[in-house]
């Protein structure tokens, strides 16, 4: 079978209450239908600017720089709105964690909103919470940093520290669940995604102290299990892989990349050599699990679906030391991984069968860093750097860049490509753009 086809069926493990086409028609999760960034069935736009090619542009309330996500004719999109109500005293920090970030003292909202996805009119929009949040964050991040997902049924939004919230697609609340506040490194800030997958719901709570893996059945929001795990903060989304004798939940660590029985939490193979801050997301061919990450150094390896126990070196298929992301998660199409190296406009390929680098760190013209994570459909790949920036090229073993686009707002949330459309939330604004 086709890498790029097996990347098909397993990415489709992800959602399985709702039909295979339904599901690639969509971009239910932040990395699109297969959970790796490639949209099999969109044709977006290659060129565009502020007057070019935006079907709406809508102002969004608030920062955040969570990626929305698209199921038929909604968007979905969260944000944190700063008030001005405040507290008049500060509870005394945790005197376990160090924090680099000053507290806040104003009370935020924490928003999930609802947009026609042909004409960006809101349908309804919810205060899921209000409160003042126990950290602060890095000043390049927010307080709305976790993508929502969807089953097509349901809406699961994430907040993190203020809560995990369930709603029905026409914005009815269904459940609501608080697993209690995250301490990350340096209080830098959170971004918790979930995962949803089979009626559960797999949500990352690695923090300085206490994290866990959690499964939440995604009816009723109650925890089926959790599972202690030896790691400090991370903030990648979990992978589940569906397999013929199991179904595994993975996640990238500092410490050890670790793999989960999606139905026990058995853990069920580790494996190391990531650097310190395992932000990017791991992603699978349905063969071989992917894992990257690039913060004061540099890892990649390629770890077999069916490992057992501690994965030796000699098991993997490849291991790499260089080019890799910090915060982008890496893009999974056609048998080839593209990624960033850390946050800088130098990008690399490498051949996922075998790990040779077809590009080897070649920087990319007229971009300066990344938060987003690139993107890929009908044989481009979408790039968006942090000043709004997108870079499109030619998928293939050479930089063959075809239009370079630039839209007046910052971006650090990843592309979003659905049917003839990309949706890219910048800073102060959501823009649909569609060819004109």
């Amino acid at each position: 079978m086709h890498r790029a086809w097996i990347a098909v069926v397993i990415g489709l493990a992800a959602v399985n209450s709702v039909g295979a086409d339904e599901k690639l028609d969509n971009w239910h999760h932040w990395r699109g239908p297969l959970a790796t960034g490639f949209a099999p069935k969109a044709q977006p736009p290659i060129r565009w600017d502020e007057k070019t090619n935006i079907r709406w542009k809508v102002a969004l309330p608030g920062r955040g720089s969570a990626t929305p996500i698209v199921w038929g004719q909604r968007v979905f999109v969260v944000t944190a709105v700063k008030t001005d109500k405040t507290i008049d005293k500060l509870p005394d920090p945790d005197a376990r964690f160090e924090m680099r970030t000053e507290r806040p003292r104003n009370y935020y909202q924490f928003l999930v909103l609802c947009l026609d996805r042909e004409t960006g009119k809101e349908l309804w929009r919810h205060q899921a919470a209000e409160s003042v949040p126990h950290e602060g964050h890095h000043d390049s991040h927010s307080y709305a940093a976790g993508s929502p997902t969807t089953d097509g049924r349901r809406l699961y939004v994430s907040f993190g520290s203020q809560g995990i919230y369930c709603y029905t697609l026409e914005g009815k609340l269904i459940w609501s669940r608080q697993l209690g506040k995250l301490h990350t490194r340096l209080a830098w800030g959170e971004a918790v995604t979930p995962a949803i997958h089979d009626g559960k719901l797999y949500v990352n709570w690695d923090q300085e102290a206490d994290s866990k893996l959690f499964c939440l059945d995604a009816e009723s929001g109650r925890t089926i299990w959790d599972k202690a795990r030896d790691e400090k903060s991370s903030w990648n989304t979990p992978l589940v892989v569906e397999g013929k004798e199991r179904t595994q939940v993975v996640l990238n660590g500092t410490t050890r990349i670790r793999s989960y029985d999606a139905i026990s939490g058995k853990e069920l193979w580790q494996c190391p050599g990531m650097t310190v801050n395992a932000i990017p997301s791991c992603v699978s061919d349905g063969s071989w699990i992917y894992c990257m990450s690039g913060y004061r150094g540099a890892s990649a390896v390629a770890v077999p679906v069916g490992a057992q126990g501690e994965v030796v070196e000699s098991s993997l298929a490849w291991k790499a030391a260089k080019g890799t992301p910090y915060v982008p998660s890496p893009l999974l199409v056609n048998g080839r991984l593209y990624f960033t190296q850390a946050n800088q406009q130098v990008f690399s390929a490498v051949d996922a069968a075998n790990g040779k680098f077809v590009i080897d760190r070649e920087r990319l013209p007229s971009v300066t860093s990344f938060y987003a994570s690139p993107a890929a459909a009908a044989g481009r790949i979408y790039l968006v750097d942090r000043t709004g920036t997108t870079v499109v090229l030619e998928q293939g073993d050479q930089v063959k860049v075809l239009a370079t686009n630039r839209l007046a707002d910052a971006i650090d949330a990843s592309p979003v490509l659905v049917g003839k459309q990309m949706f890219l939330r910048g800073a102060s604004s959501l823009y649909c753009i569609e060819e004109r």
